[in-house]
C-alpha cells in the first residue's frame, strides 16, 4: 500500500477530484498555501493499492498543468521597501508536486 500526497494548484482541484472520483479513486482533500507565491493549493491524501500506484500518477498527470502566469513580488518586510519597485514576473505555476511513500500498516474503523 501506498500513501500518495500531491499538491495541486486550486485552479487544477476540481478538475482533479471529479477525475479521481470517476476512476475510482477516494482522497481527502485539505485546503493549503503555497510558501513562494502564498497562492492557494488543495493537498490530496490518498492511500491506494500498490498495483494502481501508476494508475493515479497519471490521473494526476493529465489533470494538473503547468502554465505561465506574471506574478508580483510581496514587498520585503524588512530592509528598504521605499526602494523597492515591483516589477511583474513570469513564472511558472500549477502542476502538481506528488509525494509517494509507503505505508507500513493501515487500520479502518
Amino acid at each position: 500500500m501506498k500513501l500518495v500526497i500531491a499538491v495541486v494548484q486550486d485552479k487544477d482541484s476540481n478538475r482533479l477530484s471529479n477525475a479521481l472520483i470517476k476512476e475510482g479513486f477516494r482522497a481527502t482533500k485539505l485546503a493549503s498555501t503555497g510558501g513562494f507565491l502564498r497562492a492557494g493549493n488543495t493537498t490530496f491524501l490518498i492511500g491506494i493499492e500498490d498495483e494502481r500506484a501508476q494508475q493515479l500518477l497519471d490521473v494526476i498527470r493529465a489533470n494538473c498543468k503547468i502554465r505561465d502566469q506574471l506574478v508580483t513580488p510581496v514587498s520585503p518586510v524588512s530592509g528598504a521597501a521605499d526602494s523597492y519597485i515591483p516589477f511583474p514576473v513570469e513564472v511558472q505555476v500549477g502542476g502538481a508536486a506528488v509525494f509517494v511513500m509507503p505505508v507500513e500498516r493501515f487500520e479502518h474503523f
